[in-house]
């Protein structure tokens, strides 16, 4: 069976600007992080504004820390000839919460269906591979309810752990919420959950 997945690759920043020409015609390439659809239609419409006079404005995101939706748009260029070979590279480099765009300057020399495949294609690797690639953990929050004399027995599960803490409040009631890695979920959970007068639940 397989593990449940609970790792992802994003990019940290925009990309540095790449170019290339393929018969007359120019492609700029761009890769950017994004968090959601508005993420996406502001930096789509920054490159609109930068490159006014180009024809197209090819593009594939991906988002979610586990994949969940995606993306491609060939406007106007012939279907499946930009969209789908630019998500096609967010696909082989593993890549989520990322968008690419290609932004085209006809030379007036008609490629073809498979000379635009190849340069699409090439204009996001080229994109892809002058970003800064990271990865980064799935993550499930837990909430902890508690009086403070059980302060240390939680203290010290978290610290054996290596947990992180997102949040705490330290009072005669006490509340704190941990950041726990997926595959370790259940296990931190059932720890936690076998101490006496503590109140943990998953958020």
């Amino acid at each position: 069976m397989e593990e449940t997945r609970d790792t992802y690759h994003t990019i940290t920043k925009p990309s540095p600007e790449t170019l290339f020409k393929e018969r007359g015609s120019k492609f700029f390439n761009y890769a950017f992080p994004v968090k959601d659809e508005d993420d996406i239609k502001n930096a789509i419409e920054s490159l609109k504004k930068k490159h006014h006079t180009a024809g197209h404005f090819c593009y594939a995101w991906q988002l979610g820390q586990r994949y969940e939706s995606y993306r491609a748009n060939d406007d106007g260029e012939p279907n499946n000839s930009a969209g789908m070979p630019i998500y096609g590279q967010l696909q082989a480099f593993d890549l989520t919460n990322t968008l690419v765009v290609v932004v085209r300057y006809f030379g007036g020399t008609k490629l073809g269906v498979g000379g635009l495949i190849q340069a699409y294609k090439l204009g996001a690797q080229l994109a892809l591979e002058s970003a800064k690639i990271i990865k980064r953990t799935i993550n499930q929050n837990f909430q902890i309810k508690f009086d403070y004399p059980e302060m240390n027995a939680v203290m010290r599960i978290i610290k054996d752990e290596g947990l992180h803490i997102v949040s705490q409040k330290m009072e005669l009631d006490c509340l704190i919420v941990i950041s726990v890695r997926l595959k370790h979920a259940d296990r931190v959970f059932n720890t936690l959950h076998q101490l006496h007068k503590i109140k943990v639940k998953k958020i």
